[in-house]
């Protein structure tokens, strides 16, 4: 098993589902990254995690990672949004799941 594999697998077991308010003051801090959604969130915080640079900068520029923004925080705090969230120091990389998805998985 390699490092990568290793901590891929410590990262997907790090993951929970987090309501909005729970991530709020993580939005407040700045250090809230949108993980779009059907992509898959381990994968996204494993390469931040690497700081695989080259990676993440084509997702930020593709919009696969982006910077929560007030809007989104209005739509969440709205809704009040259920997320996929996992912390790679200092983000936290959240996923929305979807009102309407009963019995939604764990990602992989």
């Amino acid at each position: 098993m390699t490092p990568s594999d290793i901590l891929r697998a410590k990262l997907n077991l790090e993951t929970a589902r987090l309501a909005w308010p729970e991530l709020e003051r993580h939005f407040a801090r700045g250090v809230v990254v949108r993980v779009k959604p059907g992509f898959d969130l381990v994968e996204a915080a494993l390469q931040v995690a690497e700081n695989n640079a080259a990676a993440v900068q084509d997702w930020l520029a593709d919009g696969t990672l982006a910077r929560a923004e007030p809007d989104d925080a209005r739509r969440w705090h709205a809704a009040q949004q259920v997320f996929w969230g996992v912390v790679v120091a200092p983000f936290v990389l959240v996923q929305e799941i979807a009102s309407d998805t009963p019995g939604e998985k764990k990602p992989a």
